[in-house]
């Protein structure tokens, strides 16, 4: 009878590990159900066009758009296409406070960008693909404005990896020796909360351009 007891529960931990390492889709290609604007109730400027979630940078509603669970160790995979010229990105560990009037203020940002035609190009770690003002990617792992691009990004005990198309453009620790020469380096070297949440939500940044995100799956590790 131990013996049963004892296979039974290895099969039930097998099963929940199993569970908690299954991808589930963040956006079902139909409906913003699952998500909200930073601080608000609602999609705002955000709204499902041809299968993908799109913004209007024209709407004066226009934000950034979180997920309304959040996450601390996960694989997440995700398309995005964006306009000539435009600027956006995906904002992982967002901490969700009325005090904090921005997700970038919290949150750590992988690149979404046109690195031909948009303003803030000049920077190699402002390109598409890169860990935002931290770490470069190469101008060639994104494709042009209107084609859209392949993200996988992995955030596991505060390693960081991500790949863009297929190429990897980042893979760091945070806390680590590398991480803090970087952090030192960039903007957020004096940003009090930056990076400081282990858990928070994912947001896709509206940056007063058109830009376009969908297969959007995560796989909890």
């Amino acid at each position: 009878m131990k013996k049963l007891i004892l296979s039974a529960l290895a099969l039930s931990v097998i099963g929940f590990t199993a569970s908690a390492q299954k991808q589930v889709k963040l956006f079902d290609g139909k409906t913003t159900t699952g998500w909200h604007t930073y601080n608000k109730t609602g999609a705002g400027a955000w709204s499902v066009v041809d299968g993908a979630l799109q913004l209007d940078p024209k709407s004066a509603e226009a934000a950034d758009l979180l997920t309304d669970a959040e996450y601390e160790n996960f694989e997440l995979s995700i398309d995005w296409k964006i306009a000539e010229g435009g600027n956006s990105g995906i904002i992982f560990g967002v901490h969700e406070d009325p005090k904090l009037g921005a997700t970038y203020l919290t949150g750590i940002e992988m690149q979404v960008l046109d690195n031909k035609e948009a303003e803030d190009n000049k920077n190699p770690t402002h390109l598409a693909g890169s860990l935002y003002d931290m770490k470069g990617a190469p101008a060639t792992a994104a494709k042009p404005a209107g084609q859209w691009n392949k993200v996988k990004l992995r955030k596991e005990n505060g390693h960081l990896t991500f790949w863009l198309n297929g190429v990897q453009t980042v893979d760091v620790t945070i806390g680590s020796p590398e991480w803090t020469e970087m952090l030192n380096a960039s903007k957020f070297k004096t940003w009090a909360d930056f990076a400081k949440y282990p858990k928070g939500h994912i947001a896709l940044q509206g940056h007063g351009a058109v830009v376009c995100y969908k297969n959007i799956k995560i796989k909890q590790l």
